[in-house]
């Protein structure tokens, strides 16, 4: 059964939009705030402006009580979509440093180019190394085309740049943004630099023994394949020997078409997959389609892209644990 397309509306509007939204915003008058550099000035300390959960627990660990972090997707709100207050595009003007990934979120990106600076950016998809994004996400080489009502407007305004942003996925590529993180924040406030780099060498320690957990953790598995809502797990996939099929596409607002679903339930029952999972923050309807129609059950693997009120007590880490408890149920791992 081909699930309906969301009409737009107040919660769930089109692309364009949504883009006429942004541009609204940024042409707007804005609220002047302080300056950049306010740390070097010993005024109100350091500022610091993510875009979406995961830069902001690196920023915060780094960070410590050093500095005050903002993330402009506020919780529970899927950040691909998220739209920006005056007050939050003038922000990427005067916080001493901004943490995000390019070609993530599209209101973002409008407002860093609008700030327009060079200092104080940490764009992590240059640090980290991005994977290519698998656009068709076909599963078992299925064609679609326009006829099959996949037409290009259907993607637009979810364009990722050809890349997939998800890479706080790979604990070891996390480690990568903390290192870059401490190194723009020592540069922002060099006299609390000791701190920065003792509070990003205890977050680097740990994320490697996540690394660790994961590696033994998934060695021996009797599959290693995973059904998942939406293609947010290629690092997962990718650095711990796992194949992941995509129910809908990079951004989870891509729902899949009739053929992609036929061809999604096709591969559950072939490859003899027992679980289908969810994700916080998106509708499990078509997870559930798909599991009601295979005999699968579901389970929640969190793609960790932003907290909801039943994460709010969570943080990235105790989530990427559970995420390799659900696989290893899922997967029959020893």
């Amino acid at each position: 059964m081909v699930p309906m397309r969301r009409e737009a509306g107040p919660m769930h509007d089109s692309p364009r939009a949504r883009l006429a939204r942004t541009a609204a915003v940024l042409t707007a008058p804005l609220l002047v705030l302080p300056a950049c550099g306010a740390a070097a000035d010993g005024d109100d300390g350091v500022t610091v402006l993510t875009s979406a959960y995961p830069f902001t627990f690196v920023a915060e660990r780094v960070a410590g009580d050093l500095a005050t972090v903002e993330n402009v997707t506020a919780p529970g709100v899927d950040p691909h979509d998220v739209e920006l207050t005056g007050r939050q595009v003038a922000a990427f003007g005067s916080a001493d440093v901004i943490v995000y990934t390019e070609s993530f979120q599209p209101a973002v990106d409008a407002a860093v180019e609008q700030a327009d600076r060079d200092a104080g950016v940490v764009e992590l998809g240059e640090v980290v190394g991005l994977l290519e994004g698998d656009e068709e996400h076909d599963h078992e080489g299925e064609e679609h085309s326009d006829e099959e009502g996949h037409s290009d407007e259907d993607h637009e305004g979810h364009d990722h740049g050809g890349v997939d942003p998800h890479f706080w996925l790979d604990p070891s590529r996390m480690a990568s943004a903390a290192e870059a993180v401490r190194d723009a924040l020592v540069s922002a406030d060099a006299d609390n630099a000791d701190t920065y780099q003792a509070n990003a060498a205890s977050l680097v320690a740990e994320l490697e023994t996540l690394d660790e957990d994961y590696t033994a953790g998934l060695a021996t598995c009797e599959r290693r394949s995973i059904v998942t809502s939406h293609e947010a797990f290629a690092y997962l996939a990718d650095t711990y020997d796992l194949q992941q099929y995509p129910i809908a596409g990079l951004n989870p607002s891509d729902e899949p078409t009739g053929a992609q679903l036929a061809a999604i339930t096709d591969l559950v029952e072939d490859q003899g997959i027992t679980t289908v999972f969810t994700e916080e923050l998106v509708s499990a309807a078509i997870a559930d389609t798909v599991a009601s129609a295979t005999g699968a059950r579901t389970a929640t693997l969190d793609p960790i892209e932003g907290l909801s009120d039943e994460t709010a007590d969570d943080d990235y880490l105790t989530i990427m644990e559970r995420n390799l408890d659900a696989v290893r149920e899922a997967n029959g791992c020893s």
